[in-house]
């Protein structure tokens, strides 16, 4: 199967996939008790007639099916609806919102590939006392969930020191990064442990290879050993765990951002959810259900080009 026919079939079954996630997306908030209308009304009696203009407004009387097909026709033109608690339309407010954090996932993701892979690195190739320091450190970073860490970093570096924002996310690509430190550290704490663990022990495993001992009885620097053969033979494990890690950190984001008030769109969806604004925890989690399908798709076409063993459609090694 050649790339392009393989890229073509992932977006067909991305596609569908998308369809049937934004089914079960539209339905499972009117699943929940309430309704948009009593959030309207904030507990106020109402007559007849005006409750009558919120359900004709929001098109709350029609059937559910035909009230998924116009919404799903809208989604398609960019339009996910006007948002009930903020009045607008839900584009602008995620126009708002989701730079905070696109920047946020992206400072935590190279936190978490430059530290998770050096400490890998190191312990798998010094290993002794540095080994089990490693060990113990990823072992406590593993154990730290994002929203201690965050309550940590905060008492620490904002409240006791004052190095940094407490709260916000800024303005400005400079004063956005200074404000989201903190929050990236807390958001990739978790996931560095598990980044080193994993190049940890999938060197380890190319290190016991035939390959490593055939280069090393030829004489083949111990650095180009390292780099060439072992390490590049652990990319494969590597990307697919960070596949995973992106995935995580969209999801965790939400209490990071709640913690430190940064207003994205992880405490959009925490707030749209409690008040039950409809049409924005629909437009975001169907944004975050796309967002996953994504990664896979790069972490599946770029599998065969670090690791020549895998072929397109499969993450597992033939040889």
């Amino acid at each position: 199967m050649n790339f392009l026919r393989f890229a073509a079939r992932r977006l067909l079954e991305m596609a569908a996939t998308l369809l049937g996630a934004s089914f079960v997306v539209y339905g499972a908030m009117y699943l929940a008790p309430g309704s948009p209308a009593s959030f309207l009304l904030s507990g106020r009696s109402a007559s007849p007639a005006a409750l009558q203009a919120i359900n004709e407004q929001y098109h709350l009387d029609d059937p559910f099916l035909v009230r998924y097909m116009r919404w799903l026709g809208q989604v398609v033109r960019g339009d996910f609806g006007r948002s009930i608690t903020y009045r607008t339309d839900v584009s602008t407010v995620l126009a708002d919102r989701l730079p905070a954090t696109l920047l946020l996932v992206a400072m935590a993701l190279v936190i978490v590939l430059a530290a998770g892979l050096v400490l890998g690195w190191i312990g798998a190739v010094r290993g002794g006392a540095t080994d089990s320091t490693i060990l113990v450190t990823t072992t406590l970073a593993i154990g730290t969930p994002s929203f201690v860490a965050a309550v940590l970093l905060q008492g620490v570096f904002a409240v006791g020191l004052g190095w940094f924002p407490s709260s916000g996310a800024g303005e400005g690509l400079g004063d956005m990064l200074w404000h989201l430190t903190l929050p990236a550290i807390a958001l990739a704490l978790y996931l560095i442990g598990m980044l080193a663990r994993v190049t940890r022990s999938a060197m380890l495993e190319a290190l016991d290879g035939d390959h490593v001992t055939v280069a090393r009885s030829r004489g083949v620097p111990e650095r180009q050993v390292i780099g060439r053969h072992v390490f590049r033979n652990s990319l494969g494990t590597v990307l697919t765990t960070s596949g995973l890690i992106v995935s995580t950190l969209l999801v965790c984001t939400i209490l990071v951002e709640s913690a430190f008030s940064i207003g994205g769109i992880g405490q959009l969806l925490e707030l749209s959810t409690t008040t039950k604004d409809f049409p924005t925890v629909q437009a975001v989690s169907l944004i975050i259900v796309a967002l996953f399908m994504v990664v896979n798709l790069v972490v599946d076409l770029l599998h065969p080009l670090v690791d020549p063993r895998v072929t397109l459609g499969s993450r597992r090694n033939d040889a």
